[in-house]
């Protein structure tokens, strides 16, 4: 014992010596923190968890690769290691201190950069912070046996230093640490899960993020132990105490060895995709994280109220406050500002009674500002998209899988079907039906309309449809909206815009048409806590539309921005290769 705390305090001297060391455990990810969390508005939400996890890799990887692999090969070719050769020690202390070295050094850089997250972005502590250190490091053992193995098999302080800097800079690059594999291509995602530095940034955004434990990262936890053990076994056998030990170059193929636990990890996810599918889950969760405040904007409620001026704060995906009138100046509340004046803010809209839905439709639904549909059908094919949804693995409205509840009304259907009967398709000149395409979906329904013109007798007239509806609201009766999308010429997402159209030509104020389109529809499906008005506490999933829809309905459909539990829908990209 008393040679492994002599050797320790050695190795804690001579690696303060040597800048390149201090350098790469320190100065590097103090530096990448600090430019991170500054590019990134770390101050305003989630984002400084995702600096913390990409930073503490880069250093994990400067600690373990720098650390061990390059001073482990400069001490045997600067004649160092030869000095212990006479002594009565074997080669398993001289790795064990230099492992402990690197974790002395690292460590404490890891707890100012926690502390520096709480203090000066407001980051909130780990539940488990216990399993957040282990886990780190786990990984600095892990990247120092892969090091101390690359100084292993080279002959030289050069070999040593180009077989580092090519495991680090395609782990810092490939792994999250810069660049987040979230916006990698699939197959590429793919690639990266063979990466140990994968699984090291999955694993600390999902303990800091959605709270998981050591347990909940198994195969991270056994690949990095496996690792850490294979390396230190092969270290032992393949030490060399002096330059002039040299090793064949087919040495370098034990390498391979030490790295086949996260080889068969990457083997294993090219098929199970588990870890992939995390990674998605783990990005979309840090997109809703934000600070958000949209100000000065006209704000309609759900249950009927409006407030003419006034803002939403919005914050990790709910929304903590609502303000009339003034509002706070962004930067007092480190929130990212959204400017809503002369625009109306929602409710995101809620569709009741929709044909079974496809991926591409829901994801047409959230680009049209419906942002929750109900389906009576059930299959497996839907019992699947609520779970990509759900999950945030993909985006689009929230489905519900339930009977259409009492009080809906549908004035689109009826209308869809007097044109169908009558071989007109006019309903496709819509500006948002052109937006979500695709041309040739909407080609292929010109073409069927056209060619079959169907008889009027089965279906209610417009006309019948509309005088139901309004006695039902001179009844006082709740209603709700629900259009029977995904029938022909009645469009997935556009139809409840134009089903709120239909309401205010029949003679349904726009204020009411409104609330069946948002509040009503949420109490119907039970989700009336979650969605359907802006109130503290609910999920701040919502809709800014230019102009004023309780004056010209059509406004609904000149949409500026749709939020989606917090997060800002790029609606652009949404229905990309859908």
């Amino acid at each position: 014992m008393n040679a492994y705390l002599a050797l320790i305090r050695t190795n804690i001297r001579l690696a303060f010596r040597q800048k390149v060391v201090i350098f790469f455990s320190f100065l590097m990810p103090l530096a990448f923190f600090l430019i991170f969390a500054q590019l990134s508005h770390a101050a305003q939400g989630g984002a400084i968890i995702q600096v913390v996890a990409m930073v503490t890799v880069i250093g994990t990887l400067g600690a373990g690769l720098m650390g061990a692999g390059i001073r482990a090969a400069q001490e045997r070719e600067l004649n160092i290691l030869r000095r212990y050769k006479v002594a009565p020690i074997s080669p398993l202390p001289l790795l064990v201190a230099s492992t402990i070295t690197n974790l002395i050094v690292y460590m404490p850089f890891v707890i100012l950069m926690l502390g520096l997250a709480k203090t000066s972005y407001g980051m909130a502590m780990p539940k488990h912070l216990g399993s957040l250190l282990i886990f780190i490091v786990l990984g600095v053992l892990a990247m120092s046996a892969i090091g101390l193995m690359v100084a292993s098999v080279v002959n030289s302080m050069q070999e040593s230093g180009i077989i580092v800097q090519i495991l680090y800079m395609a782990m810092m690059f490939l792994s999250g640490a810069t660049i987040p594999t979230a916006m990698f291509p699939n197959w590429l995602l793919t690639v990266v899960q063979f990466i140990p530095a994968t699984w090291l940034m999955t694993g600390m955004q999902g303990i800091m993020l959605r709270n998981e434990t050591l347990a909940a990262n198994w195969q991270a936890v056994g690949a990095m132990l496996l690792t850490a053990a294979v390396g230190f076994f092969l270290c032992v056998k393949l030490f060399r105490w002096e330059k002039e030990e040299k090793m064949r170059p087919a040495a370098k193929l034990w390498l391979t060895a030490v790295l086949l636990p996260f080889m068969m990890l990457g083997t294993w996810q090219a098929y199970a995709k588990d870890n992939i599918t995390k990674t998605k889950v783990l990005w979309r969760q840090m997109a809703r994280s934000g600070t958000t405040l949209i100000r000065n904007g006209r704000i309609f409620v759900g249950d009927g109220r409006v407030i003419e001026s006034g803002g939403v704060l919005v914050k990790g995906g709910r929304i903590v406050a609502v303000y009339a009138g003034n509002v706070p100046d962004p930067k007092t509340l480190n929130a990212q500002p959204i400017e809503a004046a002369g625009k109306t803010v929602l409710p995101g809209l809620i569709d009741n009674n929709v044909v079974l839905p496809s991926q591409r439709d829901l994801a047409a639904y959230l680009y049209s500002g419906v942002t929750a549909v109900n389906t009576a059908v059930h299959s497996d094919a839907a019992v699947k998209a609520k779970n990509l949804m759900d999950t945030g693995v993909k985006q689009g409205a929230e489905l519900f899988l339930r009977d259409v509840p009492k009080g809906v009304a549908s004035l689109s259907a009826a209308e869809a079907a007097e044109q169908a009967a009558a071989g007109r398709a006019d309903l496709l000149n819509d500006s948002l039906v052109q937006q979500i395409g695709p041309p040739e979906f909407l080609a292929v329904t010109l073409r069927t309309v056209s060619a079959h013109k169907q008889s009027a007798e089965s279906f209610e007239p417009l006309s019948d449809a509309q005088a139901k509806l309004l006695r039902a609201w001179r009844a006082g009766e709740t209603l709700t909206v629900g259009t029977g999308a995904g029938k022909l010429l009645v469009f997935p997402g556009p139809s409840v815009q134009h089903e709120l159209e239909l309401w205010v030509l029949t003679g349904i104020p726009p204020q009411d048409a409104l609330r069946a389109a948002t509040l009503n529809s949420a109490k119907a499906l039970g989700a009336d806590k979650r969605i359907g008005s802006i109130e503290p506490g609910r999920e701040a999933t919502l809709l800014i539309v230019d102009g004023n829809p309780l004056q010209d309905i059509k406004a609904t459909e000149a949409i500026s921005l749709v939020m989606f539990k917090g997060e800002t829908v790029n609606r652009q990209e949404l229905l990309k290769g859908q």
